[in-house]
Order: structure tokens, then C-alpha cells, then sequence
């Protein structure tokens, strides 16, 4: 039996979303939790619950669906979930079941999931609106929602209509979720160390001649015997040229003498995620050419994470990096103009074609917009208003990623295939930003030393 969880958690943050819904005009929310995903024939991948679904029930279980019912001033939960079958749990696990479902998640009702179908025209009669997630799972609850509605149609005459509007949960949720509670930011602290502890056991283990994979196992090895259930994503472990490859996958290189190794990887706990990555010589040394563009991502990290504060735009972080960045590339001759120039004409993306960090929490690119939700008056084109950057408060995590990637036939030959990029996760505190992946080396130095003390 899976451990019992904090009931209260989860009822206050159903009772905030009630609220929300309130203010937007009430009616019934359906959260469905993710399905099983069939990896080969007749066998699925580790099942892995859908992230709005846990984030307000805290239920692991497969083929469970949340209907929050707002009324008036009040609301109520109900959820749907798999019945007890002894004969089926001797196979695949033991089942909460409905009669258990109250006491042991904090709803008010449950239901068998084979009585969805049965269910839910009741539960959606003369409601306001149905709100859904759009798009998450294939729009899995479609087929009973088409078969309610036209039930409800069918009882037209005796006064009973279906919802007059169908609305988007997303936006209401993506707001909460984007600022952690206590529980949440105690669970990514310690799958950030986890992850830590992972890229240094490593850089302890990389030695030339190796296969990417061998780290690759390294990394798993650490995760699990601590308790992650999962890698929180594809985990990259990116050897010389490979590096210049954002999402590398393959890990299946050997790794040569004299080359980095670019690893992005980080594990999942409990639902959170941690995103680390690091950059390291295979042999423990840097050359002179690897060393210099180095030392410019960290110093370009170094003045993205000056910025993580609270009251500051998410794309401050951004703008900081790309001129240390430039700035290093005109100084090591690999771009040619002045500071302003490269960054107004875009020259430097060809080695820098990304974002320098993005929300993290229970995905590891997390839900939540960029941008400042409710439109603001702001001159522009034709009068349109813009959106600017979102403001960061307390309890939102970012991570700080920036990178060079140099590859290409036309640059000196020692700095050729250097892919190089420095990730750390960021939680916005009341003052500054807590770096919660700090313990993973990263200095020239801080490297260098634990590679040889590693090899003594």
C-alpha cells in the first residue's frame, strides 16, 4: 500500500482552484490523470501520473478522473477511480478503490471509473460551463462528455440542459501550480540534491575510452538508490561534437582523449523535478581553448542569476547572459562588430539559439506563461497593447542554462566542436535566488580538483 499523503494539501489547493472558478463563473472542472502508455505490444512504460491530476489529489493510480462541482459560494470534489479486483491486483498492484477514496485522499465522494459514463450527465446538468484541460491526453474524456451532452439534449423538454459553454482549465491551474508551496519547494530541494550528487559521482567516473552510456548509468544508479522514481526527462550525455547538439540522445559514443563531456540530466521525485547541467573535460583537464570559452557561460550564468530576483522580468536573466556571451565571442575573434551590434543583428545565435532558463517544478519545462497574464496598454504597432515579460515572485523556480555551442569548418581549429553549457535551478526567494543544484561543481577549479582527487 503506497504511503497516506496530506489530505489538507491537496483539499486547500482544490478549494483555491474552486475559488477560481468561482470568480470566472463557476461550473464543473474534469481532471483526468494520464493513461498507460504501451511501449511494445503487449507491455507499457512505467506508468507516470498526469501532473495536474496529482498536483490536486496527490493519487498515483491510472484511470481516475477529478470532477470539482462549483457552487454558488461552496464546491465539492468527486473522483472517479479504478473498483478493488482481487483477481486484477495479483497481477498489477493493490487498489485504493472508491469506498477508500474519501477517507484516504480528502474528497468528499468517489465513484467507480466504470460508472463514469452513467454518472457525469447528473453531474453536468444545468451547470454553467464544463472546464477542461484542452489538449492534454488526446482529449481523452471527449467520447463521455459527446455522450453526456447528448443525454442532457434528450432531457431538453423536462427542463434539464447541458453546460452552454466548454472552457479551458489550463490557464487557471498553470497559475497556481507556477508559484511552489512549502511541500513542493521541500521536494525539489532534495531532488536538486539528488541530482547533484549525480553529476559529481560522474565526473568522478569519466575517463577517456568510455562509452557515453557508461556515465549515462552512473547517473541512474544514483538517482534510484535515493529514492527518484524516474530521470525527470531523456537524460545527455554529449561527448565532443555531440555537445553542439541541444536535445543529443543517443549516449552511445565513445569518448575521446582531450574532448568534453556535456551532460543534462536530473532526476524526479515524487512528482518534481530537478534539470542540472554540467560541462567537463573526460581526461579532468581543460585545454586553454575549452578553459576560455568556459569561463565565459559560467561568467554569462554568473550574470543571468544576478537577475533572478524577485520584482525582476524573466527575460532579464535572458538579456544578461547574451552580453557576456557576445561580448566573450568578440573577444576570443569568433565574432567580429561591436558589443550592441551583435546582439541587435542576432549574429551571436549561431552559437547561442536558445533561452537561458525556463520554469521547472512538476514538468521539467513547467507549465506557467512567460509573459505578464492580463493584457497591459503599451504602445506598439497600431495601438496593439504587448504583454511584457513576467514578473518573478517569491516560489517560482527558474533555471539559468546559458551555453555556447562552436561547431563549424570556419573556426579555429581548437575551439571546434566545443559545446559547452551550465544549467543550475533557481527558486525566487523574498530577497535574491536560492541556486538549489549548487553542490555540483562547477568552477575550472572546483572540476579539476575532484576529477584528479577521483583518479588518485
Amino acid at each position: 500500500m503506497p504511503q497516506a499523503i496530506d489530505t489538507g494539501l491537496y483539499r486547500a489547493r482544490r478549494e483555491l482552484l474552486a475559488e477560481r472558478l468561482r470568480l470566472a463563473g463557476g461550473g464543473v472542472a474534469l481532471i483526468p490523470t494520464a493513461p498507460p502508455a504501451t511501449r511494445s505490444r503487449d507491455t507499457e512504460f512505467p506508468y507516470r501520473f498526469d501532473s495536474y491530476f496529482h498536483y490536486l489529489t496527490g493519487f498515483a493510480e491510472p484511470g481516475a478522473v477529478l470532477a470539482i462541482v462549483c457552487d454558488g459560494a461552496g464546491f465539492r470534489s468527486h473522483l472517479f477511480c479504478r473498483p478493488r479486483d482481487p483477481d486484477q491486483e495479483v497481477w498489477t498492484g493493490w487498489r485504493l478503490g472508491p469506498e477508500a477514496a474519501p477517507a484516504a485522499l480528502g474528497v468528499d465522494t468517489a465513484s467507480s471509473a466504470d460508472n463514469l459514463d452513467a454518472e457525469l450527465p447528473d453531474l453536468l446538468a444545468d451547470r454553467p460551463a464544463v472546464w477542461q484541460l484542452f489538449d492534454q491526453h488526446g482529449n481523452q474524456l471527449a467520447p463521455a462528455l459527446r455522450a453526456a451532452f447528448d443525454r442532457l439534449r434528450g432531457r431538453a423538454r423536462s427542463g434539464v440542459r447541458p453546460p452552454p459553454a466548454l472552457r479551458d482549465l489550463t490557464p487557471l491551474l498553470d497559475e497556481m501550480r507556477l508559484v511552489k508551496d512549502a511541500h513542493e519547494i521541500t521536494l525539489m530541494k532534495r531532488a536538486a540534491a539528488i541530482s547533484a550528487h549525480a553529476h559529481i559521482r560522474a565526473m568522478r567516473h569519466a575517463r577517456p575510452g568510455q562509452h557515453e552510456y557508461q556515465l549515462e548509468a552512473e547517473l541512474l544508479h544514483e538517482f534510484r538508490r535515493h529514492g527518484a522514481q524516474f530521470p525527470a526527462y531523456g537524460s545527455i550525455v554529449a561527448s565532443g561534437a555531440n555537445a553542439c547538439v541541444l536535445h543529443y540522445e543517443q549516449n552511445d559514443a565513445r569518448m575521446a582523449p582531450g574532448s568534453l563531456v556535456l551532460i543534462d540530466a536530473g532526476c524526479e521525485l515524487d512528482g518534481y523535478a530537478a534539470d542540472i547541467t554540467r560541462s567537463f573535460p573526460v581526461d579532468g583537464r581543460f585545454t586553454p581553448e575549452q578553459r576560455a570559452v568556459y569561463e565565459i557561460v559560467l561568467a554569462a550564468q554568473a550574470a543571468a542569476i544576478e537577475r533572478v530576483l524577485p520584482g525582476e522580468r524573466f527575460d532579464a536573466a535572458h538579456e544578461a547572459a547574451v552580453r557576456v556571451l557576445c561580448q566573450g565571442l568578440i573577444d576570443l575573434k569568433l565574432l567580429s562588430g561591436g558589443l550592441d551590434e551583435v546582439i541587435e543583428t542576432g549574429a551571436y545565435k549561431r552559437f547561442y539559439m536558445h533561452r537561458t532558463g525556463h520554469w521547472l517544478g512538476m514538468d521539467v519545462h513547467d507549465v506557467g506563461d512567460y509573459r505578464e497574464p492580463a493584457p497591459v496598454e503599451a504602445a506598439g504597432p497600431g495601438g496593439a497593447a504587448e504583454r511584457p515579460s513576467r514578473v518573478l515572485k517569491p516560489g517560482m523556480v527558474v533555471t539559468v542554462e546559458p551555453a555556447l555551442y562552436l561547431r563549424g569548418d570556419d573556426l579555429p581549429e581548437a575551439f571546434r566542436n566545443i559545446g559547452i553549457r551550465i544549467e543550475d535551478d533557481a527558486l525566487v526567494t523574498v530577497d535574491d535566488a536560492e541556486i538549489l543544484t549548487e553542490a555540483a561543481p562547477k568552477s575550472v577549479a572546483a572540476i579539476e580538483t575532484l576529477m584528479a582527487e577521483a583518479r588518485e
